[in-house]
C-alpha cells in the first residue's frame, strides 16, 4: 500500500516517539518496528526516517548517545527525554481527537450510502413536448 506524503509526514513523530516510548532504540530497529506494528504495511526508508531522529534531537525530545551492537559496530542510540515524553502526550490527545472525528465522519457516509442505496428508484420524468 503506498501511503500520501502528507499523512506519513503527519504520522512520523508520534509513531517514532511512540516507539521510542517502549525504550531506547537504534535507527534499523525503528525501521523494522514501523512495519512490524504495520503488518508490513508501511515500510519507512532511512532518508526519511533519520533526519526526522536528527530534528528530534535538536528540539530536545530524544537524546542521541554512541553504543556498540553485538557484532561490534557502532550504532547511535536514541531515547525519549522528559519533553519528548510530553510531546508524545500531547500528541496522543491530538492523534484521538482526529481518530474519533474521522470514525464519525466515516460512519456517517456509510450510513447515507446505505441510506441511498436502500431508497426506491423514481423513475426519469421526461421534461419537454408530451
Amino acid at each position: 500500500m503506498r501511503f500520501d506524503k502528507d499523512l506519513v509526514a503527519a504520522s512520523a513523530t508520534p509513531l517514532v516517539l511512540g516507539i521510542l516510548a517502549e525504550g531506547e532504540s537504534y535507527g534499523y530497529a525503528i525501521l523494522k518496528r514501523v512495519t512490524e506494528l504495520s503488518g508490513g504495511r508501511m515500510q519507512w526508508t532511512d532518508g526519511m526516517l533519520y533526519p526526522l531522529l536528527h530534528r528530534l534531537e535538536r528540539l530536545g525530545l530524544v537524546v542521541a548517545t554512541w553504543g556498540t551492537s553485538e557484532a561490534g559496530r557502532r550504532r547511535k542510540h536514541y531515547a525519549l527525554t522528559r519533553a519528548g515524553r510530553d510531546a508524545l502526550a500531547e500528541r496522543q490527545e491530538q492523534w484521538s481527537v482526529v481518530a474519533d472525528v474521522l470514525q464519525q465522519v466515516w460512519e456517517s457516509a456509510q450510513r447515507s450510502a446505505r441510506q441511498a442505496a436502500q431508497a426506491p428508484v423514481r423513475p426519469a420524468v421526461a421534461e419537454g413536448w408530451a
